[in-house]
């Protein structure tokens, strides 16, 4: 577990302790306080505490695939890991083929082994070679100068120059690519769903907001808790919500520049 953060057992076990036993949240179960926490860190993480991992996964050479992680919420960058040490990204291409085809019987009448009205469907994916068809005259259409054996494109017109191409595919959780055959490792940054990992945590600046939240949604909802009650730890949540965004986030000098001149535009001149 990283330094700067703190497992959610033990984030769990000092709400515990730091509640009277004449509380609000005095009679609430282990189990209970968890799962807020599990839904806290969830929330929290998709909103401004994103965990990016990275992970090389094995292709399946036959179909173009790539398994999607377990823990996989969205992708930040995908491709292969060069000789020298960076990642050559893939572009992203939805028009690579994801197809299925009904599962067929001997006398090719579609199988429904469930029984639930949904025909058996299996892969019949096309996989590409990573050379397009259209690559010659999407070069035509971009290039901005030609000289001898050099040439220029368009920067940021044409999708750019990519060593392969790939498309998330939601429905089989899995990467369809298409690249170069001898690729045997993909490359891939993601935002990953940290409540789902085997031992949870969370961000250190964010820890006084997981307690929050977890206080403020076990009270939420309670019999016998004064509404002003509600109120306070909804806004004490909020509260420390923002903080922890304000503290994750790096104030860089171009964004201190943008605040000064926006200020100054703003400023009534005499």
């Amino acid at each position: 577990m990283a330094r700067n953060t703190v497992s959610i057992d033990d984030l769990v076990n000092e709400f515990i302790l730091l509640n009277d036993e004449d509380g609000y949240v005095s009679h609430a179960s282990e189990s209970n306080i968890r799962n807020f926490a599990l839904r806290g860190v969830r929330e929290m993480g998709f909103d401004f505490m994103k965990r990016i991992k990275s992970l090389k996964l094995t292709p399946n050479q036959t179909l173009g695939t790539v398994e999607l992680p377990d823990d996989f919420v969205d992708w930040t960058k995908i491709g292969v890991i060069g000789s020298d040490g960076l990642i050559y990204v893939y572009g992203e291409n939805d028009n690579i083929s994801s197809t299925m085809k009904y599962s067929l019987n001997g006398s090719n009448n579609p199988i429904d082994s469930d029984d639930d009205g949904v025909n058996d469907r299996v892969d019949s994916k096309t996989v590409g070679s990573g050379d397009s068809v259209f690559k010659g005259y999407q070069s035509y259409i971009y290039r901005n100068y030609i000289y001898e054996s050099t040439e220029g494109g368009v920067y940021g017109l044409g999708g750019g120059r990519y060593s392969g191409e790939f498309k998330i595919n939601y429905e089989q959780n899995r990467i369809d690519i298409s690249a170069n055959s001898d690729v045997t490792e993909v490359a891939i940054e993601y935002i990953a769903d940290e409540a789902r990992s085997s031992n949870p945590s969370v961000h250190i600046y964010a820890e006084n907001a997981l307690h929050s939240y977890i206080y403020y949604r076990l009270i939420e909802r309670k019999m016998g808790v004064p509404m002003v009650e509600k109120q306070r730890a909804r806004q004490e949540y909020y509260n420390e919500r923002r903080l922890a965004n304000s503290r994750m986030k790096s104030f860089t000098k171009e964004e201190a520049l943008k605040t000064i001149n926006k200020n100054f535009k703003s400023t009534v001149k005499t």
